[in-house]
């Protein structure tokens, strides 16, 4: 495992930060950075206000596939705006990358790449030009 310094924070801090997160706190998090429409798409819905009732201590909690998911787009989120921007995070997970032949970040999350979309954000983070 990589241990990229994001400001103060190491790849090993956010895995941490985002496993103790309930799954509402997760998708609030990421309805407010990425819009709950993206949110959706990560999750594989069509349902553009599901993520809203997600995000609610009495709404529905998504399934355990979509939950990974989640996490995972949580972890890429955070490692990027940390080390960029939001505007940089959001403008990633939907444009192509040379790291997923030239797939989204939003389509591997959804076709369950796990390791291709976290070494697409490391190679973003770390600046790395290998594809």
């Amino acid at each position: 495992m990589y241990f990229v310094r994001l400001g103060v924070k190491t790849v090993s801090d956010i895995y941490g930060e985002t496993a103790r997160l309930d799954i509402q706190d997760v998708v609030r998090r990421l309805n407010v950075h990425l819009g709950a429409t993206l949110v959706a798409a990560l999750a594989g819905s069509k349902d553009r206000k599901l993520p809203h009732r997600w995000a609610k201590s009495d709404g529905p909690v998504p399934g355990p596939d979509v939950e990974r998911r989640l996490r995972l787009a949580h972890r890429a989120w955070r490692q990027i705006a940390d080390a960029g921007s939001d505007h940089l995070a959001r403008a990633w997970f939907v444009g192509g990358s040379p790291f997923l032949q030239e797939d989204t970040p939003l389509t591997g999350i959804r076709g369950d790449r796990d390791a291709d979309v976290m070494n697409a954000v490391a190679a973003l983070v770390e600046d790395r030009r290998d594809a």
